[in-house]
């Protein structure tokens, strides 16, 4: 399998991120943790029943952050799937909620519903005929039918796309199907995010990283041996710099920066989710790995309650 395995953004404050997320959008929280580089700020996971590949999207939480500037050398949008016949649904939902959006859109003759998240985040529902037949996780915020079904996938917004669609074709499997103006689709073979739109605008201003933005795309490895084949061409072949494995838990990672800047990760489906808890229970209780065990106390301190609002 390939295709998009998570992506991490940044936000700024954490119950306004927990809310919107699963309450307007009704994703699963699937995992409370911390940033294992810096503990004294929330990881939160968003996604299907179970975490899978595909469906999760991460938040770094960080209070005060200063909004982000979208440009060049950024993932400019991350798109959801839901059923085609829902996007009536959800367009009354995000103007019930107040939810900025904008006009039912087309593109590569799909229907788009463009949103932003509160820190301004670039979002977007695609309509996927067939989808309905996928399972949505319901918390009951929003019914099964209309539930969001993972990635449809992320647009990145680059100077020059040759070598990052080379990158994306030679190590990560997916293929350029279609361009639409000067948007490229590359497809790889799997139903939740396998789409990376590249939008080649030259001359734009590059981007900065900040609150409503994508931190790092990871993209799908089955294992440790097929991430270290992955990072072997990316050296290889390509002349990249992919860092040394890292441990996440619920999984392992492989960092680099493609050609256009974006930070990339290449993530082990493997052990997955339920490693620490109960599928039944993801998300109830905050999670951290072995070596900040010892200072849980301090960090809970630290940490601002998710108490949701009435």
């Amino acid at each position: 399998m390939s295709g998009i395995h998570h992506v991490t953004a940044i936000a700024g404050n954490a119950l306004r991120n927990f809310d919107f997320y699963t309450r307007s959008l009704g994703l699963r929280f699937v995992k409370k943790t911390v940033n294992f580089d810096d503990p004294g700020t929330y990881h939160f996971y968003y996604g299907d029943e179970t975490g899978h590949p595909g469906t999760i999207l991460t938040f770094f939480p960080w209070e005060g952050a200063v909004a982000g500037r979208g440009g060049v050398g950024q993932t400019q949008q991350t798109a959801f799937r839901v059923p085609a016949r829902s996007l009536g649904y959800w367009t009354h939902r995000f103007i019930e909620k107040g939810i900025a959006h904008e006009a039912l859109e087309k593109r590569f003759g799909e229907a788009v519903l463009p949103f932003t998240d509160p820190d301004g985040m670039s979002l977007a529902l695609v309509g996927v005929p067939g989808a309905e037949n996928e399972a949505g996780w319901s918390n009951g915020d929003v019914p099964g039918e209309h539930a969001i079904r993972g990635f449809h996938g992320v647009t990145l917004l680059l100077e020059n796309a040759a070598k990052t669609s080379s990158i994306l074709t030679d190590v990560f499997g997916f293929k350029e199907t279609v361009r639409e103006g000067s948007i490229i689709r590359l497809t790889a073979d799997n139903a939740a995010g396998g789409i990376v739109d590249i939008y080649e605008a030259k001359g734009f201003l590059p981007g900065r990283q900040g609150a409503g933005s994508v931190h790092h795309v990871a993209f799908r490895a089955v294992d440790d041996a097929d991430q270290a084949e992955m990072s072997r061409k990316l050296v290889e072949t390509h002349g990249q710099h992919p860092t040394e494995q890292k441990d996440r838990n619920y999984f392992r990672s492989v960092y680099f920066r493609e050609p256009g800047g974006i930070l990339l990760e290449i993530a082990t489906d493997i052990p997955g989710f339920a490693v620490d808890e109960p599928v039944e229970s993801l998300g109830e209780h905050l999670k951290l790995p072995a070596f900040l065990e010892p200072h849980r106390n301090d960090i809970e301190g630290v940490l601002p309650p998710l108490e949701r609002a009435a």
